[in-house]
């Protein structure tokens, strides 16, 4: 009988997030500035643990091919671990949503009355909580994620969707 190494907190965890400049490609500087600050909020607190591999810490190559985004999970060193294809139509409507209130929000900020901008800033929390829980559950036999890094990680979906 063998044994799995027991994992730590610190093994469970992302360490590096690449974007597949291919499939997903690159935009203009306001698009590129998110996309960064979405990953660095991603890999300064996450918990991510594979399914079946305690193994970690983890490096996570995103790409698109047709309407799924590719999750390409490696160790650390790159040695394989699995690769996830994720339909990204489930999420349509919610990051097309989650963008029509945002859109709303700031444009609120500007004239609306302070009612009117927290009615809009917690019908985008309700939408962004909706997205990283539908994400989590899609996601749930091939990787383990906390609320936080399901929201930061859909943060990053939506900034992949974002044309600027």
């Amino acid at each position: 009988m063998t044994r799995r190494p027991r994992a730590t907190a610190n093994s469970r965890r992302l360490v590096a997030v690449t974007l597949d400049e291919a499939s997903i490609g690159r935009s203009g500087p306001d698009v590129e500035h998110e996309r960064a600050v979405a990953i660095y909020d991603l890999l300064e607190a996450n918990h991510f643990d594979p399914a079946n591999d305690a193994r970690g810490p983890f490096k996570l190559n995103l790409s698109i091919t047709g309407n799924r985004l590719m999750f390409d999970i490696r160790r650390q060193n790159d040695e394989p671990v699995m690769a996830h294809l994720l339909s990204l139509s489930p999420l349509r409507r919610i990051v097309k949503d989650y963008y029509m209130v945002c859109d709303s929000y700031y444009e609120a900020i500007r004239t609306a009355t302070p009612d009117r901008i927290e009615a809009l800033d917690m019908a985008r929390r309700a939408l962004h909580d909706e997205g990283s829980e539908l994400l989590t559950e899609r996601l749930k036999d091939k990787v383990a994620l906390d609320n936080e890094t399901a929201r930061r990680l859909f943060t990053l979906i939506c900034v992949l969707h974002w044309k600027g």
